[in-house]
């Protein structure tokens, strides 16, 4: 159901008290008017604290500075008399103990009457007491038909009409931004030079990049990683590769679903970041990354917005891949924590829209800890596959070694004795091999020189792996891979050589 489609079903249903978080008012307030004038033509009024009532010439300016008064305006019209009454940031009054009082009293006068008063905010800020009388109703970012309209539209006045390709490269890039942005950032090319171009593109993902960073919520990540970049992890690279062209609308003409995402379980340092990256890159997708933490607020209601508003960034980018890091530390002991079940109630919502999303978001989620997450989270349909990534075997050290030698020395790579440094480094995850690499880097340049295998290897027995320091956690999560409850990702890893063997 659209916003149009909610809202006036709660007309009719005369749903007294709404209250629609968004920061676009003037794109709300015409959909709200055009509802209205469709539901028998009812008078809209709005008001805010500096103007007051606008929208009747007779009461131009009533409630100037008041909120209570601006309420108290509604026992002034006809009872039967039908209305819609918008308060515009009137969030920041609902503390007030006579506001919450009159608001009470009104949401039990109102269901007798054919008025709606709408509360417009940009987020939500719902006291305890108003709960129940407030209906929160969303309000989503413009979607491809209307930004494409609005983009012609622009474009009259210039004589410029994008080919069919650029058209839907400009209207992909400008998803995810309020209408009032993308107006804002269009006029801005066009002032330029005259016209829109191909680079102009460009131009507008900066604009998307400063709004999601303007969210605190997301951080718009750019990626240069490649799959190439990951050494070992077979199994899941070639899981990636097969569904790289997954989300073109031939796949959608051959009636493949979008992917949905996969989970990376798996000891710290063995690539899963890397990996999410370098889907992103592989797969020319935007990458948003999800810093769980950021989604709770201190206010009631907060956190349940603020998640809904990441869902409504996402799919507003879509398609887009979606990384969350370390998922087990956010949802770990859901019913431990003493929140007043806020958190029970984002991890409801999230796996909920796991399950049920249609938008192309692939959600890229690692956890170290898969023991810790609540049992909703593995189950079947949230992602595509959970991947095991263990420490990788000798073979996989090579390939690792390889990659950032290849980076690091590119023109002096034969000197180094790859073999023997793969051998020598056991129980070392990629990230112990990248930051071994580094401390001979120092030992050679403290003796101006260039470092050398012998380096590395002195650098390595400096180095005690978290394998050896945190043994018992790494064996409960080979046994946890080993029991058959994840697909490993790599045809190499130390973890699939002993399977082999136990068969």
């Amino acid at each position: 159901m659209n916003f149009r489609e909610e809202f006036k079903l709660l007309l009719r249903a005369r749903y007294p008290l709404m209250y629609i978080p968004t920061y676009e008012e003037e794109r709300v307030e015409t959909a709200i008017r055009e509802e209205a004038t469709n539901q028998g033509n009812r008078p809209v009024y709005t008001w805010d604290f500096v103007d007051g009532y606008q929208g009747n010439p007779n009461d131009t300016g009533f409630g100037k500075r008041n909120p209570l008064q601006a309420l108290e305006f509604i026992e002034k019209l006809s009872p039967n008399a039908p209305a819609v009454l918008i308060l515009r940031d009137y969030h920041r009054f609902l503390e007030d103990v006579a506001i919450s009082r009159k608001l009470r009293n009104l949401a039990r006068l109102l269901k007798s009457q054919p008025k709606n008063i709408v509360l417009l905010s940009p987020r939500i800020a719902i006291p305890e007491d108003l709960t129940e009388v407030l209906t929160v109703v969303e309000f989503p970012l413009p979607a491809a038909v209307e930004i494409k309209t609005e983009v012609e539209r622009l474009l009259q006045a210039t004589g410029n009409t994008p080919s069919g390709k650029f058209m839907d490269d400009l209207v992909r890039s400008c998803q995810g931004l309020s209408m009032d942005r993308i107006r804002r950032v269009l006029a801005r090319a066009i002032a330029s030079h005259g016209e829109l171009q191909p680079e102009d593109v460009d131009l507008v993902l900066e604009e998307k990049r400063q709004t999601i960073r303007q969210t605190q919520i997301l951080d718009f990540y750019p990626t240069t990683e490649d799959i190439s970049d990951i050494g070992g992890l077979d199994n899941l690279k070639d899981w990636l590769i097969r569904r790289g062209g997954s989300f073109t609308e031939r796949a959608r003409q051959y009636g493949l679903p979008h992917p949905r995402g996969l989970m990376l379980v798996g000891i710290q340092g063995t690539g899963k970041s890397l990996t999410a990256k370098a889907i992103a890159h592989h797969w020319h997708l935007p990458l948003l990354r999800l810093d769980v933490g950021r989604l709770f607020g201190g206010l009631v209601g907060e956190s349940e917005s603020r998640t809904r508003q990441m869902i409504q960034v996402a799919e507003a980018l879509a398609p887009c891949v979606l990384w969350i890091d370390e998922i087990d530390k956010a949802f770990s002991g859901l019913g431990s924590k003493g929140d007043a079940g806020t958190t029970s109630r984002v991890f409801g919502t999230f796996i909920t829209w796991l399950a049920e999303k249609t938008s192309p978001v692939f959600v890229v989620a690692t956890a170290n800890d898969i023991q810790s997450l609540p049992p909703e989270m593995l189950r079947k349909g949230r992602f595509d596959e959970i991947f095991f990534v263990g420490l990788p075997s000798q073979e996989e050290r090579k390939a690792i070694f390889n990659v950032h030698l290849s980076r690091l020395r590119p023109h002096n790579l034969k000197s180094y004795d790859i073999d023997r440094l793969a051998y020598e480094t056991p129980d070392f995850s990629g990230a112990e091999i990248e930051q071994t690499l580094v401390e001979a880097m120092h030992i050679g340049f403290s003796q101006n020189r260039d470092f050398t295998t012998d380096d590395i290897l002195e650098a390595a027995s400096q180095t005690i792996p978290l394998a050896r320091t945190a043994v018992e956690q790494i064996q409960q999560l080979q046994e946890w891979a080993a029991s058959g409850r994840a697909r490993l990702a790599s045809k190499h890893s130390s973890l699939s050589e002993r399977i082999q063997r136990q068969m």
